[in-house]
């Protein structure tokens, strides 16, 4: 990237003098006219809106629920978008908020463009004759990074032909969604600064909130779903008192409870959120938020991610009050049916999350024991030196998202909410071949039915009889969680609840019902998280394993 350039854009004067550095709006308005060659037509808060028909479906794409978070309004809390008069035609999906460009191509990578900064839209898939329907909105993942509700995988005609109505959402990403600054803080009424991606997802539930009645939707039965950052959103919203009714039931694929940055305090090894925003905007040689503001967007996100900036919501003590773990702990979480799970190849496809393995099985054993002193013994059963990459890959794929699974059913079941524990194990043989058994996010296309529609780099889910029983069988429980809260598919194994019994479903070659997950290996990182928790100095995250602080009793 040009850094000459860069500087330059960020020199500019804030304002709507920028204008070169902003997208501008654009609306589709058709006249009443064309009406006979379009789709179906709903009347929001905010004005009409003519989608497309599918079979048996109504498809509204690119509905914008919230006003363009640009100029003045970048790095503030979203607000409603203005009505717009006409028809606002509904047949393309937005564009994909700013995003670092991909440079070296993976599994995931597919063409999101374009992007822009006036990116605050959803898309919805409802059946033709929906009435009071279940509500099923999906946060796509991606680090706070990348990603965008467009995505191929993210389609959601399989799942509302199952009588449920599918939303996904946009919401911004990196330094424009997560900056926390000291002058941005003295700009709200709270005190706060840092969370406008979580803001605009509670945005987000607000416009369903108020509109989905018009697409055939009930408001009150609502379930918020994501996977991997989606997924730590889901638990961002869970804790979040302004989300708090908003949604009636949560699903959690591949979350990571992890240590969270706080506003203004250094706690579990991150500097103040506040701190860092401000060091960032000194090395982008930015005297204040208005030349932030005046910069080009695209050139600040990348600017930003090449200076290190990691997004993640802020413990500011107002939109979310204290670290998730303790959230959980204390039972102020939302009061909901939990569904929660994660794959048992996550870090196939993620090496980058696991330290490479040491020479000799005595170096992996000298360095476990050094780290995990007492808990030495139990850390070598679970992770023995008799295969050490295995070994590696399994612990890192634990302490992020199998310890997190257990631990958002027990804390839910703790508060007396029904919450049911899965394992995604299922292989199929060009994933295998290629030694990426059941890797992350490789539920996905069982889930929305989307096997035909993967990235190309993905490997290819055969056309047979097995593949379509699994993704049957999952876009069933997740229809009928979405209805009842209780999955259910005909056919397939009853899935219990997590209970007393410590319940799962095992989707193996077939989905299994079994209990107790792993066991010992939610106690074992409970543990090691405990331990630093009390050190207050200490994060929780992948640096788990060999990668492990020493822990003290």
């Amino acid at each position: 990237m040009n850094a000459r350039r860069v500087c330059a854009c960020l020199a500019m004067t804030a304002g709507l003098a920028a204008q070169a550095c902003f997208s501008s709006e654009k609306e589709a308005v058709v006249s009443s006219t064309s009406q006979a060659r379009l789709g179906p037509v709903v009347t929001t808060a905010t004005g009409e809106l003519q989608g497309l028909q599918q079979d048996a479906l109504h498809v509204f794409k690119g509905i914008p629920y919230a006003a363009p978070p640009v100029g003045p309004l970048r790095w503030k809390p979203p607000v409603p978008r203005q009505p717009w008069s006409g028809r606002l035609q509904a047949s393309q999906f937005g564009p994909a908020c700013i995003q670092p460009p991909t440079r070296v191509a993976n599994l995931y990578t597919q063409d999101i463009t374009p992007t822009s900064e006036d990116c605050l839209s959803l898309n919805v898939w409802a059946p033709a004759e929906a009435s009071r329907a279940p509500v099923f909105i999906w946060i796509h993942g991606g680090a706070l990074v990348k990603g965008a509700s467009k995505e191929s995988l993210y389609d959601g005609a399989q799942l509302a032909r199952r009588g449920i109505i599918v939303v996904s959402i946009n919401y911004r990403m990196g330094v424009l969604g997560y900056l926390a600054h000291p002058e941005l803080s003295r700009e709200s009424a709270q005190g706060v600064s840092g969370n406008y991606g979580l803001l605009d997802q509670i945005a987000a539930l607000q416009w369903v909130r108020a509109n989905i009645g018009a697409f055939g939707g009930d408001p009150s039965n609502v379930t918020i779903a994501g996977e991997s950052a989606g997924a730590l959103s889901v638990m961002y919203l869970m804790a979040a008192p302004q989300a708090r009714g908003l949604f009636a039931k949560a699903i959690a694929q591949s979350a990571y409870m992890i240590s969270t940055p706080e506003l203004k305090e250094a706690r579990f090894g991150e500097r103040p959120s506040q701190e860092s925003g401000a060091r960032l905007a000194g090395a982008l040689h930015a005297r204040n938020i208005a030349v932030l503001r005046g910069a080009n967007a695209q050139e600040l996100t990348e600017a930003a991610a090449a200076m290190g900036f990691a997004p993640f919501a802020t413990i500011d003590g107002h939109v979310l009050p204290r670290q998730l773990v303790d959230v959980f702990e204390r039972g102020e979480q939302a009061p909901v049916p939990l569904l929660a799970g994660f794959n048992s190849g996550e870090i196939r496809s993620l090496t980058f999350l696991a330290p490479p393995p040491p020479a000799t099985a005595e170096k992996y054993e000298a360095v476990i024991r050094e780290r995990y002193g007492d808990l030495a013994d139990e850390f070598l059963r679970l992770y023995p030196s008799t295969n050490m990459q295995e070994s590696v890959f399994a612990t890192a794929r634990d302490a992020l998202y199998g310890w997190t699974a257990e631990r958002l059913v027990r804390n839910q079941e703790a508060i007396g909410q029904p919450s049911y524990l899965y394992l995604f194990d299922h292989g199929y043989p060009a994933a295998d071949a290629a030694g990426l058994h059941a890797f992350h996010a490789s539920e996905l296309p069982y889930v929305f039915g989307t096997a035909h529609r993967t990235p190309a780099l993905w490997p290819r889910i055969p056309t047979d009889a097995a593949e379509a029983r699994m993704s049957e069988a999952m876009l069933n429980y997740w229809a009928s969680f979405a209805r009842t809260g209780e999955p259910r598919a005909k056919g397939e194994a009853d899935w219990s609840r997590y209970g007393t019994t410590s319940s799962y479903m095992h989707f193996d070659d077939v989905p299994r019902i079994s209990r107790r997950l792993m066991p010992g290996m939610f106690e074992l990182h409970e543990e090691a998280v405990r331990r630093r928790r009390a050190n207050a100095e200490t994060p929780w995250n992948w640096n788990a394993g060999l990668l492990s602080p020493t822990l003290k009793k």
